[in-house]
């Protein structure tokens, strides 16, 4: 995907004076590492001195101990998916190799590569994933429990293959900030996990070549960090790395100016990519799981190193807990809000480890968890690794005290998100909230005043996801336009407009107007109104009532215009849903641990109803469960107009 000069026109009218300036002094950098590469100073008697304290192994539940070596002896065997697609040339890889496309990322100067051409480059995001080198954190785990060395053994000849392969600012792996990021913080916890490994200080400390690409990363993220409308969730893998890298390995002279530039850089970041209520401004719920991730990660490493961190970094990581802890279903799943790339801050675990329970998990070892969090029954690894570096929060004496929620928290009013919870635990989310974050909202999608609905962890009413961003241009539209939402389309256009796939020129606004959101788990209704004003002279406004005795959700969607308007209203289903569509009411059914499970959903009868499923052309009826990947569901379109004031209704009642 290669993007045209009416793109960038766009691209620079959401950038402000200072970062058109920051901008202009990057390219006049690059220019000038074109001909004069920076040069690393030398470095003797490096030490690396911070482990793991004595008997944290030992603590690594056995469960997750064994899902680890699993996920490491299939590594050693040379397998790995990664988006949708198998490898199993993971013993020897090649590290510009793309297996979707069978391309290969040309060799040159890093800022010359054009790596978002899939045509010239490849999928991107399948090249970049293994040289962000999470496979080695996990082989490095596996040693540290078992002692094995055929693990450290294969960690270490791929770091060496990598270093030689990628020399510093030559090829595709050196032109993002956030994969330089994540690199470094999978290199420290490399180093971390090998500790007992005899061969360790000569792949690290000892050896020239580890040496130069450490200082090459570290000077390369101080050069050219993501700036203005790009300070998004890439800027907190940037500094993330690179003050971890600045801690643990505290080499070089510049060291200790770098880790203070990117813990002052941290610590601002992290508090405006996270709104006061804890959720994160990008309202993508997977990067609130990535940032806290690396915010967890960097907080570890300054307490190892006993660097004193500002005690907002450690309040907006509790308040970021606490809000995931709220927002969750009864299965532990949160919402499945903008984009996602299942991308990870730090991994050390093996396959059936549930992501978002480890992180409360860790949340409960390092802030303490509250009466009303959810039960977390599942074990991982990361947890008790974290926990023996990070200082209780308690214990902290530099916290500032803080009121923590009494009660479970269901409306996020800054993030305009609202959670419905009813009996036979029917979880709803509605969205009232800003359409995304900065002036590009990189990470949004068209979905104002959409609704996701769950049954038992089972997704009923669904967000369809994310599926791509490079590369396919008419299915990035799909999963980011208003049609692929639960929510009302207007004469064919989106709520807010689209400049490209990471670009946004005019954004939907939302005001929720009620949030009652407590009354149906109290045996009466909850209820939610909201509005929002992307279609310009008229206006969209939806209320939402969940019943507990009925178990029934009813929705009300209102359009006010000066004329006729077209209408589609679109109500995306799970792909465990089997729906039976007869005029305007739907039969819908589906299994959960192996019991049958039904619901009704009536639809308005002004519009007319067909169902649609597996569609290409254009694409229609699909459902995402993790980047990359897509199946086919039942997409309900309703279509009709809408003249003056309207009124559509729709009741989706549950069997109990």
């Amino acid at each position: 995907m290669t993007m045209s000069a009416g793109w960038y026109l766009r691209r620079l009218s959401r950038m402000g004076p200072r970062e058109v300036g920051g901008r202009v002094g990057d390219t006049l950098r690059r220019r000038r590492w074109r001909s004069a590469r920076p040069v690393a100073p030398g470095v003797s008697g490096a030490r690396f001195t911070a482990s793991l304290p004595a008997g944290t192994i030992a603590a690594v539940p056995p469960d997750a101990a064994k899902r680890l070596v699993a996920e490491a002896d299939r590594l050693l065997d040379g397998h790995v998916e990664y988006f949708g697609v198998a490898r199993d040339d993971l013993a020897d890889p090649n590290w510009w190799y793309d297996p979707k496309t069978g391309r290969r990322a040309p060799w040159g100067y890093a800022f010359d590569v054009p790596y978002r051409d899939e045509d010239a480059v490849g999928d991107i995001k399948q090249i970049w994933e293994l040289s962000r080198h999470q496979y080695l954190t996990v082989l490095a785990a596996a040693y540290a429990v078992t002692e094995d060395e055929r693990y450290a053994e294969r960690v270490a000849a791929h770091l060496r293959s990598w270093w030689a392969a990628n020399a510093p600012l030559r090829g595709v792996h050196w032109t993002s900030g956030i994969e330089l990021g994540i690199r470094l913080l999978s290199w420290v916890w490399i180093r971390r996990l090998l500790d007992g490994w005899p061969g360790v200080s000569a792949l690290f400390e000892d050896n020239p070549v580890a040496l130069r690409q450490i200082w090459h990363h570290q000077h390369w993220l101080a050069s050219f960090p993501s700036r203005g409308s790009s300070a998004n969730n890439h800027v907190i893998a940037e500094t993330a790395g690179q003050f971890a890298a600045a801690c643990a390995f505290d080499w070089f002279p510049a060291s200790a100016r770098w880790r203070a530039d990117a813990l002052r850089s941290l610590e601002r970041q992290l508090r405006a990519n996270t709104f006061g209520s804890g959720l994160n401004r990008e309202l993508a719920t997977e990067y609130h799981g990535l940032v806290l991730e690396l915010g967890l990660a960097a907080l570890a490493e300054a307490d190892t190193a006993g660097v004193p961190v500002p005690a907002t970094v450690r309040l907006v990581l509790l308040r970021m807990t606490d809000a995931l802890a709220a927002v969750v279903d009864n299965r532990l799943r949160p919402p499945r809000q903008g984009d996602a790339d299942d991308g990870h801050g730090l991994v050390v675990d093996g396959a059936g480890t549930d992501r978002w329970g480890s992180l409360l998990a860790t949340g409960d070892a390092v802030f303490g968890r509250l009466d009303w969090w959810p039960e977390v029954t599942g074990t991982d690894v990361r947890t008790p690794l974290l926990a023996a570096l990070v200082r209780p929060y308690a214990k902290d004496e530099s916290a500032p005290a803080v009121t923590r929620p009494a009660d479970r928290p269901a409306h996020f009013a800054d993030a305009g998100m609202t959670i419905l919870r009813g009996p036979e635990h029917i979880w709803a989310r509605c969205d009232g909230g800003p359409h995304g974050f900065l002036s590009i909202a990189a990470h949004a999608h068209a979905d104002a005043l959409s609704l996701e609905v769950r049954h038992d962890g089972v997704d009923v009413l669904a967000d369809p996801g994310t599926y791509c961003y490079h590369g396919q241009p008419e299915w990035r539209r799909y999963f980011r336009s208003t049609l692929g939402h639960n929510t009302l389309e207007l004469d064919g256009a989106d709520q807010s407009v689209s400049g490209g796939p990471f670009l946004w020129t005019r954004h939907a606004r939302s005001r929720v107007l009620v949030a009652e959101p407590s009354g149906a788990l109290a045996g009466g209704t909850a209820r939610w109104c909201a509005e929002h004003d992307g279609y310009q002279h008229f206006v969209h406004r939806r209320q939402v009532e969940l019943t507990s005795a009925e178990q029934e959700l009813k929705v009300v969607d209102e359009v006010r215009g000066p004329r006729r308007a077209a209408v589609r209203l679109a109500f995306h289903l799970g792909p465990a849903i089997t729906a039976d569509l007869v005029g305007n009411r739907a039969r819908l059914t589906w299994t959960r641990d192996g019991e049958d499970r039904s619901a009704e959903l009536e639809l308005p009868g002004e519009l007319d109803w067909q169902a649609h499923r597996g569609a290409s052309d254009p694409p229609l009826g699909w459902y995402s469960a993790g980047f990359g990947r897509k199946e086919p569901s039942t997409t309900l379109i309703g279509s009709g107009f809408a003249d003056g004031t309207q009124k559509f209704t729709t009741v989706l009642g549950f069997h109990g």
